[in-house]
């Protein structure tokens, strides 16, 4: 079978001269597995993370990509819940299942943990794959592999940093940071399924599209006034609802250069939830913005597989769609993953296919 495969890192990102389609063996389904024909696979940072050889060292050669969705070929002996002919999505948090944070439903705290396609390989990037049944989920009927496979870890991601972790209420007012990413345009439309008033940040080019997926506002959190711009939408709010003035619950992804100022736009008692640092981890914090305001400050990572399928089925009711931004072959990946870092004309998710 085809899979897009590298041998060595590339600390430069010239990934194009690392990446090759070549023909590796069909696995074979051991008896807790599901055997899985790739019908679409998406990017993430990790792919990068991986080719980069940084944070971590991964394991050589390599084939990446922790979104996958398609048919399932076979199945192993063990296997109960998934059958033959079924459309399925990928869970990519591989945990221990049996740990304290596994049996208290915390997988994704599970010391073990890996994420499937990153710290494991072969990855989706593949036609054919194999995973633990328990890693594998159903997709709606209404849904498209390709807007499976394009929200499967950010939506995973989205929903539980949002619902999991925040927690959040109806009527609350919610910072989505990075409107335009994987994670961003998941993020405006669960909190605009949970009845909440959104402010987006986003560049002049993508604020409609954040508008269209149900943003109430979009700021430029690249111009100097971003801060002043929310400061005073909160305002208008708070004198509509007789309220506190500040935002409740801001979603980051964005990190090191603009976590102190979200900090600062929270009201007292309000939440910001970081599921990454796209800018850098050397975050400047004032502590005044977190002890005198009663802040909380929550880490997320991945999810659990009940929250994967709580999201996809809101996408099976329509409530939630992939925005995918632009779909590759495996031929064409060293550009997929050019557009994928330079972010140029791109809004949602990049799709890659055999």
């Amino acid at each position: 079978m085809k899979a897009l495969v590298y041998k060595e890192y590339a600390p430069n990102d010239n990934f194009g001269d690392i990446l090759t389609v070549e023909e590796i063996p069909n696995p074979e389904p051991q008896p807790n597995e599901v055997l899985i024909q790739v019908k679409a696979s998406a990017l993430n940072y990790n792919d990068v993370w991986g080719m980069r050889g940084n944070p971590i060292p991964v394991e050589l050669p390599h084939t990446s990509g922790s979104d996958a969705a398609g048919d399932v070929l076979a199945v192993g002996s063990e296997v109960t819940s998934i059958k033959v002919g079924d459309r399925v999505a990928v869970h990519a948090n591989f945990a221990c299942r049996v740990c304290e944070a596994c049996t208290s439903g915390r997988e994704y705290d599970c010391s073990k943990r890996m994420v499937w396609g990153f710290q494991t390989t072969p990855g989706s990037h593949a036609e054919q794959v194999c995973l633990p049944e328990v890693n594998v989920v159903k997709i709606p009927d209404s849904v498209s592999y390709e807007q499976a496979a394009a929200a499967a870890m950010n939506l995973l991601t989205a929903w539980h940093m949002l619902v999991g972790r925040a927690q959040i209420k109806p009527g609350q007012l919610v910072l989505i940071m990075g409107g335009r990413s994987g994670v961003g345009h998941l993020g405006i439309q669960i909190a605009k399924l949970y009845n909440c008033t959104v402010i987006a940040t986003a560049s002049p080019e993508n604020a409609g599209l954040c508008k269209e997926l149900g943003a109430d506002y979009v700021v430029n959190h690249r111009d100097e006034g971003w801060v002043k711009e929310v400061r005073g939408i909160c305002k208008e709010i708070a004198k509509q609802t007789g309220g506190a003035p500040g935002i409740d619950v801001s979603f980051d992804h964005i990190g090191e250069t603009h976590f102190n100022a979200q900090l600062s736009l929270l009201k007292f008692g309000g939440t910001l939830v970081s599921c990454g640092a796209t800018t850098g981890y050397d975050a400047k914090i004032d502590l005044r913005q977190i002890f005198f305001k009663g802040t909380n400050v929550l880490g997320s990572t991945q999810g659990t597989k009940a929250e994967l399928e709580q999201g996809l089925y809101w996408m099976g009711q329509g409530k939630i769609k992939s925005a995918i931004g632009a779909e590759y072959t495996f031929d064409q990946a060293a550009e997929a993953y050019e557009q994928f870092l330079s972010g140029k004309g791109l809004f949602g998710k990049i799709i890659i296919k055999p």
